[in-house]
């Protein structure tokens, strides 16, 4: 599938050089100027942050939850580049939210999810961009729709929009815990792969939900040898009006940059490529297992429905079925029968167990 992006601008174009990972950090929600000059004072510290990012106008789901301060914001984050030399960077979601951070001098600006979903939001963006000289990241749509994204990015590319990069936020799937938004990393990189060119971040924090599960998320990013990561980073996450459960403090996103294993040296040939696809296998296999842990949840459901109805655990017709069915889907996909029935032995067994541990 060809993507025509043309002569995308590096990252190191627009951004300042930093230690390795790259990170745009900042309040989910910018709420006073107080929060965001102490949250972006206390992240000019952190060698690696090379711009501060923070929501002005906020697309939720309810009416009545914060929807950001708006407009009142901007000469906040004016203040910010001024006093500490960090770029900022805003999410908009219209012309008229592009037109009033151009006056401020806003340096980047991002497309949200929800709005990338609809291609005649993305277009009324990329006019009102035509011809202004910004950089534009565009996060992915909430759904797992690669086509959708890489339209997005073309929307803008044809505006004249150069300065261009990909954010990967994760999907909005259900039963994706223990994630907030299921990272499904075949979509990211499968972008990388068709638009080598194109910068690709990371946002952890959206795919996390949950500051505990942030540092193994940025990990697997780092891991893939994608080019930076934007975390949401609060002075006080805990009083948050917006995502107060997946942001962190400046002090704890330093804390967690430190532990980060970030590769020291390139593979060159045919060996980076091996170690690349060895990378994509690792992924592929914890959501293999993700997947049959909630696999066996359901199982578990269902041995105690059978206990509480006194039916018998073992339905051989409905084995049977199973069984047929996916070996013909199996054997599609160049999956040999022999192995197929091996797993699906194992599976079945396991799932006897857990029916009998649940009865």
């Amino acid at each position: 599938m060809p993507v025509s992006l043309r002569n995308i601008s590096p990252l190191s174009s627009y951004l300042p050089a930093t230690p390795p990972p790259l990170i745009i950090a900042g309040p989910c929600s910018a709420e006073s100027e107080e929060q965001v000059m102490a949250t972006a004072v206390a992240l000019k510290e952190i060698p690696e942050v090379a711009a501060f990012r923070c929501g002005l106008w906020k697309p939720r789901s309810r009416p009545e939850d914060f929807q950001g301060v708006g407009e009142k914001g901007l000469p906040w984050l004016q203040r910010v580049r001024e006093e500490t030399g960090l770029k900022t960077a805003v999410e908009v979601a219209s012309p008229r939210h592009i037109e009033q951070c151009l006056k401020q001098g806003v340096d980047i600006l991002w497309i949200g999810s929800r709005t990338v979903v609809n291609p005649f939001s993305v277009d009324e963006i990329a006019e009102a961009l035509r011809g202004v000289d910004v950089p534009v990241f565009v996060k992915n749509p909430v759904n797992p729709d690669l086509l959708l994204w890489i339209g997005a990015l073309e929307r803008l590319n044809r505006q004249g929009i150069r300065k261009l990069a990909a954010v990967h936020r994760g999907f909005s799937v259900y039963g994706s815990k223990p994630y907030r938004n299921l990272p499904v990393w075949e979509i990211p990189l499968e972008l990388r792969r068709l638009a080598p060119g194109l910068p690709v971040l990371i946002d952890p924090s959206h795919i996390s939900g949950t500051r505990a599960m942030l540092p193994h998320v940025a990990q697997a990013a780092v891991d893939l040898s994608f080019d930076g990561l934007m975390i949401e980073c609060h002075i006080e996450p805990a009083k948050a009006l917006t995502d107060r459960k997946q942001q962190v403090t400046p002090q704890a996103l330093a804390k967690l940059v430190r532990k980060l294993r970030i590769p020291v040296g390139k593979i060159t040939g045919d060996d980076e490529m091996l170690h690349q696809w060895r990378k994509e296998v690792d992924l592929l296999d914890e959501e293999i297992l993700h997947r049959l842990g909630q696999r066996m949840e359901i199982i578990a459901k269902i041995g105690k429905y059978k206990r509480n109805h006194e039916i018998e655990l073992l339905q051989l017709e409905r084995w049977s079925q199973v069984v047929e069915d996916r070996l013909k889907k199996g054997t599609a996909r160049g999956l040999s029968r022999n192995f197929l029935m091996k797993l699906l032995n194992a599976i079945h067994e396991e799932a006897l167990r857990v029916q009998r541990t649940n009865t």
